[in-house]
C-alpha cells in the first residue's frame, strides 16, 4: 500500500468505480477516472497512469487533479489510474494466478495485455466508439515504466507519448555494486567509508528485496522481465504511421535519492552516487534511443525527488505532462490501423 497522501479536494470530475475485464470476468480491477473534456474537433487522448510495485494509484490523484484544474477551460484528455490485479484497491486477485505457485503466475506482458483489455473497454464505452482511434500518452513510474514501454512495443501505433518517472532497470538482478568474489574485484576501487563486509551486506540486502526472483504483494513474476527487455536502447519502437512516439524520461535527484537508500537500506552514500546513480543515469539515457531523436526528451532530474518521482513532486508532474499534451496539439494526428 501507498504512504498515504495528504488530504485534499478532488475536482468533481473524477469518479472511482470498478471494471470486469472481458477476459477475466471473474474479477474487478478498481480505477479512478475522468472523461475529457476537448471540444469535438480536436484529437481525442486518453491519458493512463501506471504504478510501480510499492505504490498504488492513490500517488496519481494530485497529479489527475493537477491537469484537470490547469486545463479545465480550455479541454483536457481523459484520464485513468488503476490498481492492478491484487494492489491497493483492487483486493481481488489475477485470475490467470488460479492454480499456480504463489507468485509465479502472471508476468509483465500479461499486465501489458490486462492494460490494454482496460483501456479498449473505456475508451469504447465511455469514450469513442471504434477501438481504432485509440490514442494513448502512458505515465509511469518504477516497473510501471517497463510495463508502459512493452505496451507501446507490443501495439505499435497506439501511444502517442511516453512519461518515464525513474524507470526501473528491467534487465538488471539489483547487483548494482562490485562483487567481492570475482577475480577482477579490486578493493581499492571501493569507496574509503565502505568496508567489504559492508558491500556484502548491502548485496545481500538488495538481493534480499529487489532481486527478479522475489514474490510480491500483487504476485506479479518478474523474473524473466531481462528476457522481454534485454536493452535500454533497443528496440527502437515501431511507427507504422511514420512517427514515433514522445518520449521524455525523467530521473530521480542523485543526492535525495542517495539519503533515502541511506535511511531505508543503511546504503552508504558513497556506494549509491559511485556506483547505483551513474548505472541508472546510463540506463535512462539508453531509453532515449528508443525513438527519434527529435522525439526524445530528458534525462530531466526532478529536483528533490526519490524514487517515486510522482509522490513527491505531483506538480513538477503535472508541468511535464503539460509540456507533453500541449506539444502533442502541435504535431500531425498518427492514428494505428
Amino acid at each position: 500500500m501507498a504512504a498515504p497522501q495528504p488530504a485534499m479536494m478532488l475536482p468533481r470530475e473524477l469518479t472511482h468505480d470498478s471494471i470486469a475485464l472481458k477476459h477475466k470476468p471473474a474479477a474487478k480491477i478498481h480505477y479512478t477516472f475522468a472523461a475529457g473534456n476537448r471540444p469535438a474537433h480536436e484529437p481525442c487522448r486518453l491519458v493512463v497512469f501506471l504504478n510501480g510495485l510499492m505504490t498504488d494509484k492513490s500517488t496519481w490523484l494530485p497529479v489527475m487533479a493537477g491537469i484537470i484544474r490547469n486545463h479545465r477551460e480550455n479541454g483536457f484528455p481523459s484520464l485513468l489510474a488503476y490498481d492492478r490485479y491484487g494492489q491497493g484497491l483492487t483486493e481481488d486477485r489475477d485470475p490467470q494466478d488460479s492454480g499456480q505457485e504463489k507468485g509465479r503466475g502472471h508476468n509483465v506482458a500479461d499486465a501489458v495485455h490486462d492494460l490494454h483489455q482496460l483501456v479498449t473497454q473505456k475508451w469504447t464505452n465511455e469514450i469513442r466508439n471504434s477501438e481504432a482511434e485509440l490514442r494513448l500518452i502512458l505515465v509511469a513510474n518504477s516497473i510501471g515504466c517497463a510495463i508502459a514501454r512493452l505496451y507501446a512495443e507490443f501495439y505499435p501505433g497506439r501511444v502517442e507519448a511516453l512519461l518515464l518517472l525513474d524507470p526501473m532497470i528491467a534487465n538488471s538482478k539489483f547487483d548494482w555494486w562490485p562483487n567481492p568474489d570475482s577475480k577482477d574485484f579490486d578493493p581499492e576501487e571501493l569507496p574509503v567509508d565502505v568496508t567489504i563486509d559492508v558491500l556484502r551486506e548491502q548485496r545481500t540486502k538488495f538481493a534480499t528485496f529487489f532481486a527478479p526472483d522475489v514474490i510480491n504483494k500483487e504476485g506479479l513474476d518478474r523474473r524473466d522481465l531481462a528476457e522481454l527487455l534485454p536493452y535500454s536502447d533497443k528496440p527502437v519502437l515501431e511507427a507504422p504511421q511514420g512517427l514515433r512516439p514522445i518520449l521524455m524520461v525523467v530521473e530521480h535527484d542523485p543526492e535525495r535519492f542517495a539519503s533515502e537508500s541511506l535511511q531505508s537500506m543503511g546504503t552508504p552514500i558513497s556506494l549509491s552516487m559511485k556506483y547505483t546513480n551513474p548505472l541508472w543515469h546510463r540506463y535512462n539515457q539508453g531509453l532515449l534511443q528508443i525513438t527519434d531523436p527529435h522525439l526524445a526528451v530528458g534525462p530531466v532530474v526532478a529536483k528533490n525527488c526519490g524514487h517515486f518521482v510522482q509522490r513527491d513532486d505531483p506538480s513538477f508532474v503535472t508541468d511535464q505532462l503539460s509540456s507533453l499534451l500541449g506539444r502533442l496539439d502541435l504535431q500531425p494526428l498518427c492514428v494505428a490501423v
